[in-house]
């Protein structure tokens, strides 16, 4: 008799079949919740994306805000431009593709069919430039130089060119006006790339980067670029399933950029970028009797700041280069000549990127520490020609001795041996090689409020921070260079750079006495840019208030309204008391009558009396290298300083053209004799330029023009093309950070990144 059911089931057969029909319920249950979640929890979120797959966006740019000087010059604005541009909407509603069109643009353009053909084709993964990257809905520039002639041919001409248009559009232009530069200042623009569109796809007005979009990369143009680019217009299209048009959808008019006024004179920044360039030029034609051949003088750069406000009136990089180049895209050849090391890299701002040795202009800090220190401040101190410390010799200038001096003295005359003294001192009451458990470390500590080591927050990208080469900065270059050193150290080479490399692979992190001494002269591994030395001698100038350096003053509506304005910004004050000031002051004024720079102001007619400047001159010494001009200056109102990069002595590399500076913006002659009617800004301008109803600003006349040259000289033909033939080649109130890198800066380690810091060597400071 069998045991198998009437059935033919086993119970095995039927748990299996229990088993595969909750499987198959579950699956019905989990597709019928993925259903309605689908149809009817997020319907219409996905109606809506139904309905964008069909509808195309047309984008017209919007006209860019003008960037304004002090008192409304337009020193980067827009100038129109024919554009022919063709629609591949209504190419593809001919029967030939639009074949026949493209060629009769070629002939009227004067173009060759081929070029024309690809700079309408879209671009994807198998098709080489040129192509269009846009939207395919979006008209396709195919030219931005056309002439009047052609574009009335093909606009009294419809019926032949259907889809194409030539329309007067805005484009960028950097206009040099007064003849000023100003390349590293405005910056340039560039196209968005694709992953800007795509990150920026579900965001809206200014937030959203267009496929059709310019933005700032470098300079004001970047920092400002929310202001400046205004808001693009938008035409949807509504499509069909074929990509044809069937009709619009909606139209939002482009609304036209914000204005930037800066405190930038366009008159002083010319006198500046002429002085420069004529410094340069000079040094070039100078014998060094240190290397036996003429100065490199490769680079340099100035700055002139309103004292009262931190705000720049005139700020000049050398090498320079035309900004207009970026317009309508820069080319390769072009953008080679930019980033080649044979063209010194004219893309970096050295103000603001440009780091040196400062040399002897540190000495007012070094005082400023000393008295801290509690070292008397009207003590004396001795200048001889040299000292021994830590079995090494240390020399004045040329082995000047002075007995024993006052601190101003050793200010107005840059004795170092004074300010070696005084640093060793200190070394040994931290506790020299053995520091104590809290060092005092004055003259590091000192540096430090008075900002360097830092950023100074200028509303410009990519500054530099410079460097404080105190105990921290000793440790961490040890941690990061110790295997090197050691490496080098173990070939048993015997040159400087060994030598240095034996020493440090033991103890490179130590603070030697060495260290201390070359710091308090403005040397050894200490960094220091242009516009950190402008702020501090501003602060001396002003009372002692260290003020963030701005460029921009305000943002105008397009109809000349105030948006706002960019107000001063104050960061920190000087760390001593007012008779300190008061004696540094006194000192610096020294310098100019009967100290290192007498010769090229009181000896050269400066009317002291009048208008009293003060300056502290600065030769620095660099390894392998010649020396570098330092001068750094103020009067009541501006701060001007200059440095030329292997340009000799700081009196005698930047002293003339520092001096014709003050003589422009005073109105004073070779003589000395005043003329206020000549003279360019004889006081910072604090107002905001007017503007008419159109919102165009209301400039007033140009009263005087300098030439920069000396007296009985022919003046210097220095213009902005000029200059590559002399150099070879939004919250205001917090620092502003810096945007993602740009493919023009240097990468760490590159040589772009060596030519803004120079070799490392212990050196020493020089008048």
């Amino acid at each position: 008799m069998s045991n198998i059911p009437e059935t033919g089931r086993t119970r095995r057969v039927t748990i299996r079949l229990v088993v595969l029909q909750i499987l198959v319920l579950s699956l019905l249950a989990t597709l019928g919740g993925r259903l309605w979640y689908l149809q009817i929890r997020n319907a219409s979120v996905y109606t809506a994306k139904a309905t964008g797959n069909h509808i195309r966006e047309v984008v017209e740019p919007a006209v860019r805000g003008e960037i304004l000087d002090a008192s409304g010059r337009i020193l980067a604005g827009n100038e129109t431009r024919l554009v022919v541009s063709v629609s591949r909407t209504s190419l593809l509603q001919q029967k030939d593709g639009g074949k026949a069109v493209l060629g009769r643009l070629a002939d009227v353009l004067g173009m060759p069919a081929k070029d024309v053909q690809e700079k309408v084709r879209l671009c994807d993964a198998k098709t080489p430039q040129p192509c269009w990257n846009g939207s395919p809905y979006q008209p396709i520039p195919v030219t931005k130089e056309a002439t009047t002639q052609q574009a009335m041919q093909i606009m009294e001409r419809r019926e032949d060119f259907p889809g194409v248009t030539a329309q007067p559009t805005a484009v960028r232009r950097y206009t040099g006006a007064e003849g000023a530069n100003m390349a590293q200042v405005l910056g340039y623009l560039s196209p968005v790339t694709d992953d800007e569109v795509s990150k920026t796809a579900d965001k809206s007005g200014l937030d959203r980067y267009l496929p059709a979009d310019q933005i700032g990369r470098a300079g004001l143009e970047s920092v400002y670029d929310r202001d400046l680019r205004g808001t693009a217009g938008i035409t949807q299209l509504a499509v069909d399933n074929l990509g044809r048009v069937i009709g619009t959808a909606g139209t939002a008019a482009p609304q036209t950029g914000n204005n930037l006024v800066t405190s930038i004179d366009a008159r002083v920044q010319k006198v500046v970028e002429d002085n420069l360039a004529q410094a340069i030029a000079d040094a070039r034609n100078t014998f060094d009797k240190v290397t036996n051949r003429n100065y490199e003088a490769d680079s340099g750069a100035a700055v002139v700041m309103d004292v009262h406000t931190g705000r720049i009136v005139a700020m000049a990089s050398a090498p320079t280069y035309d900004p207009n180049l970026w317009v309508g895209g820069i080319s390769g050849k072009d953008y080679q000549s930019l980033t080649s090391k044979d063209s010194n890299f004219p893309l970096l701002n050295r103000a603001i990127q440009g780091q040196s040795a400062p040399g002897s202009t540190f000495k007012v800090i070094s005082t400023t520490a000393a008295v801290e220190a509690g070292y008397p401040l009207d003590g004396t101190y001795a200048c001889p020609k040299s000292v021994t410390i830590g079995g090494r010799e240390f020399k004045n200038f040329e082995s000047e001795s002075f007995g024993s001096i006052t601190l101003e003295r050793a200010l107005e005359v840059s004795c170092d041996t004074v300010f070696y003294g005084l640093a060793n001192d200190q070394w040994l009451k931290d506790g020299g090689i053995k520091p104590k458990k809290d060092p005092g470390d004055w003259f590091f500590k000192t540096a430090h409020q008075f900002g360097l080591g830092a950023k100074t927050g200028i509303d410009l990208p990519a500054e530099v921070t410079g460097r404080v080469p105190d105990r921290q900065w000793k440790q961490s270059f040890y941690d990061n260079n110790k295997d090197a050193w050691c490496k080098q150290a173990a070939q048993g080479g015997n040159s400087f750079s060994d030598q240095i490399a034996k020493e440090n692979c033991v103890d490179g992190y130590q603070m030697r006495a060495g260290d201390a001494v070359n710091f308090a002269i403005g040397q050894g591994d200490t960094l220091v840019t242009p516009v950190q030395m402008a702020r501090i001698y501003s602060a001396l100038a002003n009372g002692g208030t260290f003020y963030r350096p701005t460029i921009a003053k305000a943002v105008i509506s397009p109809s000349g309204d105030l948006v706002r304005e960019i107000a001063p910004h104050e960061d920190a004050k000087f760390p001593g008391d007012q008779k300190l000031l008061s004696y540094i002051n006194q000192a610096t004024a020294g310098v100019i009558t009967s100290g290192t720079a007498a010769w090229k102001f009181a000896g050269a007619g400066w009317p002291q009396d009048k208008i009293e400047l003060h300056a502290k001159t600065g030769t620095a010494e660099v390894e392998g290298k010649q020396t570098t001009s330092w001068l750094t200056t103020y009067s009541k109102d501006y701060a001007v300083v200059m440095t030329i990069s292997q340009g000799g002595t700081g009196s005698g590399g930047s002293g003339d053209a520092v001096r014709r500076i003050y003589q422009a913006l005073y109105g004073v002659d070779d003589k000395g004799t005043i003329d206020n009617g000549k003279a360019l800004l004889p006081a910072p301008q604090a107002e905001l330029p007017k503007f008419n109803a159109d919102g165009t600003a209301i400039v007033k006349p140009a009263a005087y023009t300098v030439d920069p040259a000396p007296a009985g000289a022919a003046p210097a033909a220095v213009t902005p093309a000029g200059l590559d033939a002399v150099q070879d080649g939004p919250a205001p109130a917090s620092a502003f950070l810096d945007p993602p890198q740009p493919t023009d800066r240097p990468a760490p380690g590159t040589a772009a990144d060596a030519a803004l810091e120079p070799n490392r060597g212990p050196g020493r400071g020089r008048a």
